[in-house]
């Protein structure tokens, strides 16, 4: 069913209002709702609880790509080929994410988040005792399937029941934990990959996955501003994302996921078979402390969050895509010192604009925002699955220049879109 949404003033914080229509859902009205408010155990409990959730699926999926470099010599296979050990993942997720927040309307959230996290984690560990490199493959994109029912859950599970005034910063402690957990799986898996072997690897981080699952299930409160919807009806679905395609910022800040996720990814993906070769010859446990520059990530999407609530998220988004693509340039340098530094400023640069442009999706969004959360995280993967296979081919042509050169062409079309929204938001 459609209304017309009625003018109202605008503010920095939303785009111009105008009749266009818009799907109405019937929820509660704001007023009466139980918002989850910052102080109270309940939002402390919620706020550890989607930590755990952003750590693992991040931990899980990103696990294999400082192993990247030892795919490629034990398999036989090119570096464009062994990135497929985590395109396929993110490819697979981004499809599953489209219809997760679906799935959820009528299985519930908490109940879909925990299954998918449950399922990746066994994934991980039938990983590490597969006897071929396509059978890995093939288990790495059953785990990006099951997975899709987490981010944008997650997403649409704080728009719900966190306080607006409350949710950016709730929104970048999630995405803090998703960057510890990128982290602690690129880390776990380079350390101990070097000193055994990458079964074993993949066999902690699968643990690591289903303790955290446990924690996630007793932590979380139930929700209470979500009715799960009878049975599932594909026309109402389909209305209510192609709904989301009247507001004008929303498919820029799609665009946005994909084109600051498809960089970043591209920017790890890579850097391991430039380091791991003369002149620098970095070991694996070398090579995955490199993946500690997710700790500045951590604090840079906690604090862009805060400060996106205090200062305004349109200020804030195009900051962290120059951040970005600064350090990209940086990269470029022949000493090391340099390199890191480079890669520290495009993590920096990547979670404040990925902090930032979730939560504006949560906001903007007028109504159906699981479904929204929905569209925003099926470009943000297929960003990180197109363009993180994309760049070996760019590697391949002329190394590490070639692929630095697509990275800043991708951050420039992601600049243009941030300034677009902030535009669309001062009329």
């Amino acid at each position: 069913m459609f209304r017309a949404a009625s003018k109202q003033q605008t503010t920095a914080s939303e785009v111009p209002s105008r009749p266009e229509l818009t799907l109405v859902r019937n929820e509660q009205p704001s007023e009466t709702r139980q918002f989850l408010t910052r102080g109270t155990p309940a939002f402390r409990r919620a706020t550890i609880a989607l930590f755990l959730s952003g750590f693992a699926t991040f931990s899980l999926l990103y696990c294999v790509q400082p192993l990247m470099p030892i795919f490629s010599e034990d398999f036989g296979v090119t570096p464009a080929a062994s990135s497929l050990s985590l395109s396929l993942s993110t490819g697979f997720l981004a499809f599953a994410i489209f219809g997760a927040a679906a799935v959820s309307e009528s299985l519930g959230r908490r109940s879909l988040m925990f299954i998918s996290l449950l399922g990746a984690a066994i994934c991980t560990i039938v990983c590490a005792v597969s006897p071929s490199w396509h059978m890995l493959l093939v288990v790495r994109a059953l785990e990006g399937f099951l997975l899709g029912g987490v981010p944008a859950v997650a997403m649409t599970y704080l728009a719900e029941e966190i306080e607006p005034r409350g949710l950016g910063g709730a929104m970048g402690l999630y995405i803090a934990g998703n960057a510890f957990g990128g982290m602690a799986g690129r880390v776990v898996t380079g350390t101990i990959a070097e000193f055994m072997s990458w079964r074993p690897a993949l066999a902690a981080v699968g643990i690591l996955g289903l303790i955290a699952a446990v924690g996630f299930l007793y932590l979380l409160p139930p929700s209470r501003n979500f009715t799960p919807r009878k049975g599932f009806d594909v026309a109402f679905h389909v209305k209510a994302w192609g709904g989301h395609f009247g507001n004008a910022a929303l498919p820029l800040l799609f665009a946005i996921g994909f084109l600051v996720m498809g960089s970043f990814v591209t920017v790890y993906n890579y850097i391991g078979f430039r380091l791991v070769a003369a002149p620098y010859n970095l070991s694996q446990t070398e090579l995955g402390l490199i993946f500690t520059a997710y700790l500045f990530g951590i604090v840079a999407s906690w604090a862009a969050g805060l400060l996106g609530d205090r200062i305004g998220h349109f200020v804030v988004l195009p900051i962290g895509v120059l951040i970005a693509a600064f350090g990209a340039a940086v990269t470029l340098s022949s000493s090391l010192p340099l390199i890191i530094l480079g890669i520290v400023l495009v993590t920096i640069g990547f979670f404040v604009t990925h902090s930032v442009a979730s939560a504006l999706v949560g906001r903007l969004a007028r109504s159906f925002k699981g479904h929204a959360s929905s569209l925003y995280l099926l470009a943000y993967y297929l960003g990180s699955s197109i363009a993180g296979s994309v760049g070996g081919y760019f590697w391949l042509a002329d190394g590490w220049n070639a692929v630095v050169a697509f990275i800043l062409f991708m951050l420039a079309l992601c600049l243009i879109s941030a300034l677009a929204v902030a535009r669309l938001a001062r009329r």
